[in-house]
């Protein structure tokens, strides 16, 4: 596990490869969701099938791996009385991403995922920053090689105070924001397509955001969790108003508690050409959220090639 062959390849002008969805994968594997967190649990009880998606998408080409502690929050895990398993959860996922990246033998990167799941705005930003600081430190500490902030929200004050607790940790940190479409404007917004009926002044267009994050984040900003349909328009928006390395990892299809549903017969190759656009236009780390599985990843690497 390194960050160093990572940073080489951004260097280099190199994509990096990101792994795809965990949920869905697992699910196809036999793994059953939870219905308050959803694929959270699964590093406990489905252990072995955790590592296995891990080991499927290091052999189809990631370079990073992700931590399956998205839905770990511990913001979540009090909500449901699950307070006391915080630590263990995520411990159990980065050690399940380790072993991966062991037994596969090859040079992988192991991020943790911390995200806005359950961080509700009518809490307050002052009641959201230990929840992100316990996370934080439980993943930088377990070793993972970055921290990725998978801050799927539609408040900016939000994801500002994910990156603020992220400052004092010694390792690379990754933003990722969700993006949609308003249909009454047709601007592209800060958010994922069931928050925009949150009242107008929580949320900011896209553009907007993206020059206010860059103030306090110098690291990748990837358009992440939103729908493939809008992630290439989001893309030129980040590239526009950000200098530093972009990224992207769409959605396919949509979630219905606890499972997630695939509404795309997208092939590997349609997906494929989406990439392709994508790192025309300045993409240099690409990947798949919910919905993109180990085969829509695979051929990704080939494009190292060209």
């Amino acid at each position: 596990m390194s960050y160093k062959f990572i940073e080489e390849k951004l260097n280099n002008n190199k994509l990096v490869i990101l792994d795809g969805a965990m949920g869905s994968e697992l699910e196809k594997k036999g793994a059953l969701m939870d219905k308050n967190l959803w694929c959270g649990t699964c590093s406990v009880e489905f252990p072995e099938l955790v590592k296995k998606v891990h080991e499927d998408y290091i052999e189809a080409g990631a370079d990073v791996i992700t931590t399956n502690t998205y839905a770990c929050t511990p913001i979540s895990m009090k909500n449901y009385g699950m307070e006391s398993l915080i630590k263990k959860f995520n411990q159990k996922s980065v050690e399940l991403g380790k072993k991966a990246i062991e037994n596969s033998k090859k040079k992988v990167a192991l991020a943790g995922s911390v995200s806005a799941s359950g961080s509700f705005f009518r809490y307050g930003i002052e009641a959201l920053k230990p929840g992100f600081n316990e996370q934080i430190k439980i993943l930088s500490e377990e070793g993972v090689d970055l921290i990725i902030l998978e801050a799927m929200s539609s408040q900016a004050d939000i994801v500002e105070t994910m990156l603020e607790c992220s400052i004092k940790i010694k390792i690379p940190v990754w933003l990722s924001i969700s993006c949609v479409i308003d249909k009454k404007t047709d601007n592209l917004m800060l958010g994922y397509n069931d928050t925009l009926d949150d009242p107008p002044e929580v949320y900011e267009d896209l553009e907007k955001s993206i020059k206010r994050f860059s103030k306090i984040h110098l690291g990748p900003i990837l358009i992440a969790h939103s729908d493939i349909d809008v992630t290439g328009r989001a893309i030129k928006v980040a590239k526009k108003n950000y200098t530093g390395t972009i990224g992207a990892y769409p959605n396919i299809g949509f979630y219905e508690k606890p499972h997630w549903r695939s509404d795309s017969n997208l092939s590997p190759q349609d997906y494929l050409n989406e990439v392709k656009s994508w790192v025309q236009n300045g993409t240099q780390i690409v990947g798949g959220c919910c919905g993109v599985g180990v085969n829509l990843i695979k051929p990704l690497s080939s494009l190292n090639n060209e």
